[in-house]
């Protein structure tokens, strides 16, 4: 929520007094917070949402720690991503050669359980809270389940075996927990989803915009389904979503320049405002991370070669290539160009073609504001057009493959590719799968690894991750082995809690 002001607090947020005491008196310390002092006004429950959704961040609030350790965990495995083996992040995950002490999937179990640790502890003081209205007390929890059940899908996607915890204590006893099963934890993400839609609204104030929704939790919920192989309810829930208001952005590359952010096809995203006061540092550093070294970017990673010749097949009625395409990647295109951060300005690839370190880059979030920094453009976790194309499948994995194919059509219309005609199932699944998700959401926080692994786990037509790495070039496939469909278990956590077992070949 980019426009709180309050303190981002730490895990714990509330500290446990130590109180100075004699023979003769017992002094308050006023400057610890305690379970207490906390929890007693409106700002406090603000304050405690905050921290809630700061996490989304990472564990720490530390830019860094995202762009270059959770980003990279999330993207770096996938087919449409290749990394920059000069830069060290992300590289061993890159290349299937990481260990239990990988740091990237440790952030990714720090953050989500720090979001855990706070959201439980608002699930256990709200409703005490008497200064609250009912009405915000519903919101606040409807917010808090719908975090949690976030940060669960990430754990449950990226490490499966995991302890779940839906309780904050302070007890040393309880700070140990056992993994819960894989059904486990999902059962307990639909409960806290379909809890949170009868308290969420389906908008907030403009103060407030960046706050989970209705819609959102709809979404999520159409995705745990769909994760589940779930058709039916994928189908219901993302139809529901369908009839809240929602709607393509007339522009694709508003979605990611910051002009279209919280806007119509906004349906939840990880807040940054550029904000420097007070100590804070809301920039993210995409804009830096995608461009070329000769523009003054960092390229940290690249288009793969297999997501270009797929663009390149992303065609417009009369067989040019798609607005989405040269809005997605900059390439070897007379029509292709970039924003230049070293002479501001726009340049053609034909003409810096002979000055490039590398044959293609993402232009997403390459763009031209915030000149010499860094910038508050949001990131998107779920757009729109995700749930379009996520609606297309469910309705073509339940035989109404006309339907789906309208529900594509209309995503392909704004980004001006030619409408696609009669299809199979078969035909439709294999176009969504391999062209429509990844061209249209090339890169995006957290989406086309998770795709390849749900179509591993899934029944359904299954596909192997190895295979489609080979069969796409991924550099390093070859390493690939059954173990890296998840992460490990890090062996930071395993070192302080017996509990855990590590996950299979890890």
């Amino acid at each position: 929520m980019k426009k709180l002001k309050y303190i981002i607090l730490t895990v714990g947020f509330i500290g446990i007094l130590n109180s100075c005491s004699d023979d003769f008196i017992n002094v308050e310390n006023k400057e610890v917070l305690t379970e207490e002092s906390f929890w007693q006004t409106e700002d406090h429950a603000m304050q405690a949402l905050t921290s809630a959704y700061a996490a989304m961040q990472s564990a720490s609030g530390s830019k860094w720690a995202f762009f270059e350790e959770i980003y990279t965990s999330l993207a770096y495995r996938a087919d449409d991503v290749d990394n920059n083996t000069a830069e060290t992040y992300g590289r061993t995950l890159a290349s299937f050669s990481n260990t239990t002490e990988e740091s990237g999937p440790y952030n990714v179990w720090q953050a989500s359980y720090a979001g855990i640790g706070r959201a439980n502890q608002i699930l256990q003081q709200v409703p005490n809270m008497e200064v609250l209205s009912e009405n915000m007390k519903k919101t606040l929890i409807a917010e808090a389940k719908f975090l949690r059940a976030y940060y669960y899908f990430w754990l449950v996607t990226g490490f499966e075996n995991v302890p779940l915890v839906t309780s904050f204590s302070g007890d040393l006893n309880d700070l140990f927990p056992s993994q819960a099963t894989p059904s486990a934890v999902w059962a307990q993400i639909e409960t806290d989803l379909t809890e949170a839609e009868a308290d969420l609204p389906t908008s907030h104030p403009s103060e407030w915009k960046g706050r989970a929704t209705l819609g959102a939790a709809k979404s999520l919920l159409g995705k745990v389904y769909l994760f589940q192989e779930k058709w039916g309810e994928a189908e219901t829930k993302f139809q529901e979503v369908t009839t809240l208001g929602y709607a393509l952005l007339p522009n694709y590359a508003d979605n990611f320049n910051g002009l279209g952010e919280n806007g119509s096809e906004s349906i939840f995203e990880i807040q940054f405002s550029a904000d420097r006061s007070n100590g804070n540092d809301e920039r993210q550093v995409l804009n830096y991370q995608v461009s070329p070294y000769a523009f003054g970017g960092w390229e940290l990673f690249y288009p793969s070669q297999w997501l270009e010749e797929q663009m390149k097949t992303d065609l417009t009625s009369t067989g040019e290539i798609s607005n989405r395409v040269y809005e997605s990647i900059f390439f070897n295109d007379p029509n292709s160009e970039m924003y230049s951060r070293g002479s501001q300005e726009m340049k053609s690839y034909t003409v810096v073609a002979d000055s490039l370190n590398h044959p293609r880059y993402f232009k997403k979030y390459a763009f031209n504001a915030d000149l010499d920094n860094y910038n508050g453009t949001n990131i998107p976790v779920i757009r729109y057009a995700d749930v379009l194309l996520m609606y297309a499948e469910a309705l073509n994995e339940n035989n109404k493959t006309s339907l789906a194919i309208d529900q594509v059509n209309i995503v392909r219309a704004r980004g001006g590719a030619a409408p696609l005609g009669v299809m199979t199932k078969e035909e439709l699944r294999t176009q969504i799968r391999h062209h429509e998700r990844p061209v249209e959401l090339a890169m995006e926080f957290g989406i086309r690894w998770f795709d390849l692994y749900r179509w591993q786990r899934g029944s359904t037509a299954t596909e192997s991750i190895k295979t489609t790495l080979e069969n796409h070039n991924k550099p390093f496939a070859e390493n690939f082995q059954d173990k890296h469909i998840v992460f490990p278990i890090p062996l930071q956590e395993i070192n302080i809690n017996s509990n855990l077992t590590p996950n299979p070949g890890w």
